[in-house]
Parts: structure tokens; C-alpha cells; sequence
């Protein structure tokens, strides 16, 4: 049975609220706010009852997938469960009821945290110094672009163009244009890796940086990235890594150990934080010694009468977000990395990098694997043999929710046609994979059988398959009372 509109529940004169008597002098509306604010009919809200509402926003909340109920396997996003432990604790009343106006010497465990968390995630990445203040990993792809284009601009040329490579991100050649930048594509290489022939031909001293997620959207790490780096500081250009794949490195490697010179993290992907649904986010950006001077302000520093933050940074290019970052998103991955260690740290890795093979195994005989080769934290399959068969890789995915799994990122990347981009992560249980592989079976099967099954899907949600292009284009939402 669907369920009904809270406005079908509604009923006169139910209430779910009393209210205490006023203890002043009642006013009418009238008597308070100017004629041209009020309403000239009362607002149309349900009249419910307590239980009514309850019950109906609990029974909506069970219609929302999410990580707590079942594997979540969108590729490069890293949707992993997340203790709760830290949901807890970031709501001590320590960190929950700070104000950023408060003085410094009022918010000292505050400081003490950021300053550790700092000091963590430069001996994770191989960087030197931390900025905590981007929201969001876009935030901070452009607040290394903004340091790279201040680094030339200090050395008398801010350069002309950032190189991507065509399996990246999409907000890579977003924040390349807001940086004043134009964006250079280079290809891929037959196994998927970066074109070292290609980008030989386009380094020049133009080219103000190489931006390279590392492993790459196809959940392949680039073997090169050693000669990468060398083709890229020849010319005097830097080399920023997109950091959103970083589950996959976690104790194995480092960025600037790789060569790198700036990369941003994502701490509600990969250091704790749920990822998805709206909720802040942090994408910190760790440099090397060649664009410390470059930092927004303030940084945290360490000094003899306790932690202060450090404005005095005249190379800065100032201030990336308000105040000093998404604080609470902090004490969710300083939590997670003091639980794990560094111990923890390379388990959460190589959990995630045996999770993707083993799925990745268990599928490559029921569908197109463009790059059949050993994957890291993520992999990603072609839905082209079932588009021969009149199904597409979007009709899989809409099936999929049938048997009870969110799909995968679907079309992406771009260089695979009919892309389905997987990521398990290291919380799904052996059990959980089994599942979902056999769910991808027999799909498969039905493509071969019959194939109009899996085209009209989904045939189970509350709701069926959406015009997704006319909800695009002729969005409504007026009630209609």
C-alpha cells in the first residue's frame, strides 16, 4: 500500500502539540507586524496527531537508502560505514558548543586538535604543512590552484595551463577555470595510465601544473609517476594530487614521496566522516616546502603559552572558507586516526584494495572489463556486451535497486562506454560482496533472457522508473491544495 501525503493524514482538529498558557498579555499578529508581511489566509498545514507525524516520517526515513542499511558501492566516492563512536564524540559539549569569536586562550583542546590533526596528516601524505580550511574536496582542489598560481605569480609568471588527464574528476577542470587557468586534456594510454608520450609533448613552460588522481578513476595506480613527476618539475611546473582515491594508499604510500607537491584529502571520504546526504564536509590541502608561504591564514602554531592561530603570512592567498573550516568533520577524523594508527591506517588500505578484487574477479565473466589487470580500491566494468542486447548500463543500475543494492557510479569515466564504476570499500563483509555479485549475475542472466525485465526496472521501490529528463527540466513543486 503507498503511503499517503501527511496532508491525506490530515484531519480537523487533530493536534499533536499543547502548548503552555502565555504568562503576557496575548497580541493579535496585527497588533505586532506591519500589513504588508501578513498572510491573508491562514497557512495550509496538516492538523495530526503526534503519533501520526512520527509514524510518518519514520516510515519515509526506511524509504532512504543509506550506508547503515546495505553496501553502498559508488565508485570514487568511497561510501564506507563510519563508527559511531565518532558521531558521539564531536558532540561533546567541548567541541559542539564552540563559537568561532571565542578568545584563543578559551579554545585551547580546540587548537590542540586542529594542530594534531595537522601534524597526522602530514605524515600520512609526506607534506610538511596542512591547511584545514577547505569544505569540501572541490574547495580544496581550487585552493591548491589558487597556491600554484601565487608560486609562479611570485617567480614572475603565473603560467597559462593545468594539464588533466581524461579520466579525472569533473571538478578538476571547474576548479582549473576558476584558478584562471585553462585546462589541457591528456589521454589515456592503452592500460589505462596516464600517456607519457602525450604528456611529454605537452609539457612546456606554459603548464602551471599536472593535476593526477592517483590511483585513478579506473582504480589503476600510475606505475609512471615517478618519470610523471620528472616531465612535470623539468619544465618548472608543480604537481598536485587529487587526493578522493586516497583509501586505497592509507600506510602504503605518500604523495610527496611520489613526488607530488600539493594534495587535498577528503576527511568525509576517507578519514571518518559519512560521506553523502548533504552534511559538511573537509577537503584539507597538504604542500610541500615550495608553497608553505602560500597557505590561507590563519595556521594553528605552537607556541610557549599554548596554540594561536598564526595570521602573520604575507605570501598567503588569504582566506579559503569562513573562520577556520568544518570543525566538527576535524574531530571526526582526529578520532578515527587516533582508534586506527598507523597499523589501522594500511588494514583500512589493504581491506579495500582485496574488496575491489574480489568483486572485480567475481564479475569480469558477466561483463565487459575494459582493463583486466590487478585495481586498487576501486574498478570499473562496461555494460557494453548487455547494450548489444538492447540493454543499457542505466537499466542495470534501475534493476539493481530491485535486489536491494544502491547502484554504482554509472557512466563514468567517460573513456569506458558504458561505465560501471565500483568501489566496495574495506567495512563490506565477504558476505556483502557474495551478494552483490550475485545480484550483478543474475542480472546479467535476465539481460540474456529477458531483457525487458531489467529495461523497465525498477519494479519493487515505492517508486518506478522516473522521466528523469522532464523532472530536470520541468521541475514542480507547488502544492496543490
Amino acid at each position: 500500500m503507498a503511503d499517503k501525503l501527511i496532508f491525506e493524514l490530515s484531519g480537523r482538529g487533530k493536534v499533536g502539540y499543547a502548548l503552555p498558557k502565555p504568562d503576557v498579555p496575548p497580541l493579535f499578529p496585527e497588533e505586532l507586524l506591519p500589513p504588508e508581511v501578513l498572510r491573508e489566509y491562514p497557512p495550509q498545514l496538516p492538523e495530526v496527531s503526534e503519533v501520526e507525524v512520527v509514524r510518518h516520517f519514520v516510515n519515509l526515513s526506511q524509504l532512504n537508502y543509506h550506508v547503515d542499511q546495505g553496501l553502498y558501492p559508488l565508485g570514487s566516492c568511497t561510501m564506507k560505514y563510519n563508527p559511531k563512536v565518532g558521531e558521539e564524540l564531536a558532540k561533546l559539549p567541548g567541541f559542539r558548543d564552540l563559537h568561532p569569536y571565542q578568545p584563543e586562550r578559551t579554545v585551547q583542546g580546540a587548537l590542540k586538535l586542529m594542530y594534531e590533526l595537522e601534524e597526522m596528516l602530514c605524515e600520512i601524505t609526506g607534506m610538511v604543512r596542512f591547511t584545514l580550511q577547505p569544505a569540501a574536496g572541490a574547495q580544496g582542489e581550487l585552493t591548491s590552484l589558487l597556491m600554484i598560481r601565487a608560486y609562479h605569480t611570485k617567480r614572475g609568471n603565473p603560467r597559462e595551463k593545468v594539464i588533466i588527464p581524461d579520466s579525472a574528476h569533473g571538478t578538476n577542470p571547474a576548479s582549473t577555470h576558476l584558478a584562471g587557468y585553462r585546462a589541457v586534456e591528456v589521454k589515456s594510454d592503452p592500460q589505462g595510465l596516464v600517456n607519457l608520450e602525450e604528456l611529454r609533448r605537452l609539457m612546456d613552460k606554459d603548464v602551471a601544473a599536472l593535476m593526477l588522481t592517483n590511483p585513478n578513476t579506473l582504480g589503476l595506480f600510475e606505475s609512471h609517476i615517478k618519470e610523471i613527476a620528472d616531465l612535470v618539475h623539468q619544465v618548472g611546473a608543480l604537481l598536485y594530487m587529487d587526493g578522493a582515491n586516497m583509501n586505497a594508499l592509507l600506510g602504503i604510500t605518500r604523495p610527496g614521496d611520489l613526488g607530488f607537491d600539493a594534495v587535498h584529502l577528503n576527511l568525509h571520504k576517507t578519514f571518518s566522516t559519512p560521506h553523502g546526504g548533504g552534511g559538511p564536509g573537509s577537503g584539507p590541502v597538504g604542500v610541500n616546502e615550495k608553497l608553505v608561504d602560500f597557505l590561507p591564514v590563519p595556521l594553528v602554531e605552537k607556541g610557549e603559552k599554548g596554540y594561536k592561530f598564526d595570521y602573520d603570512q604575507p605570501n598567503s592567498i588569504g582566506k579559503m572558507q569562513g573562520f577556520y573550516g568544518n570543525f566538527g568533520v576535524m574531530v571526526k577524523a582526529y578520532i578515527y586516526l587516533r582508534m586506527l594508527g598507523a597499523k589501522g591506517l594500511r588494514e583500512v588500505s589493504e581491506g579495500a584494495i582485496v574488496n575491489a578484487n574480489y568483486l572485480m574477479k567475481g564479475l569480469k565473466d558477466y561483463y565487459y572489463l575494459p582493463f583486466d589487470r590487478f585495481c586498487l580500491h576501486e574498478f570499473v566494468l562496461s555494460g557494453s556486451r548487455q547494450k548489444a542486447k538492447g540493454v543499457k548500463t542505466l537499466d542495470i543500475a534501475k534493476r539493481l535497486l530491485d535486489y536491494g543494492f544502491h547502484a554504482p557510479t554509472v557512466y563514468f569515466p567517460l573513456i569506458v562506454p558504458e561505465a560501471l564504476m565500483i568501489e566496495p570499500t574495506e567495512t563490506e563483509s565477504k558476505e556483502s560482496l557474495d551478494g552483490f555479485v550475485e545480484a550483478m549475475k543474475k542480472i546479467a542472466q535476465e539481460v540474456e533472457e529477458d531483457p525487458e525485465l531489467v529495461r523497465s526496472a525498477p519494479h519493487t521501490t515505492p517508486v518506478s522508473r522516473l522521466d528523469e529528463r522532464k523532472a530536470a527540466k520541468d521541475l514542480d513543486v507547488r502544492w496543490k491544495g
